[in-house]
């Protein structure tokens, strides 16, 4: 599966973004599709995930509340919207793929198969 990232853009403190993360190649349907973002000279940090079935959700501490995952498998695509953007929010936002990963293993990059391009996030004081 080919994943295709975008929506990002530079947005002031306390503005909302809405990522789409589309698939093409195959559907999504039975795939565990994550969000993670990197910033130079740091790792890859988990962002969010969302189960196939679109029940099962999870964030990292420092977006709770403010982000949220969702999925449209008819039409192949994963959101993140993320309101009350900070500063420390800026990143290239990369979304992920995993028809195999189990639970435990949900925040853990290497543990998915395929990977956007990424788009870039830059949220200004």
């Amino acid at each position: 599966v080919q994943l295709q990232a975008s929506g990002g853009g530079l947005v002031q403190a306390g503005g909302s973004l809405r990522l789409s993360c589309a698939a093409s190649g195959r559907t999504i349907n039975r795939y565990t599709m994550g969000w993670f973002r990197q910033t130079p000279g740091k790792e890859r940090e988990f962002v969010a995930v969302i189960r196939s079935s679109g029940g099962y959700t999870y964030y990292a501490d420092s977006v709770k509340g403010r982000f949220t995952i969702s999925r449209d498998n008819a039409r192949s695509t994963v959101y993140l919207q993320m309101n009350l953007l900070k500063p420390e929010d800026t990143a290239v936002y990369y979304c992920a793929a995993s028809s195999t990963i189990i639970l435990s293993q949900i925040r853990r990059g290497q543990a998915y198969d395929h990977w956007g391009q990424g788009t870039q996030v830059t949220v200004s004081s």
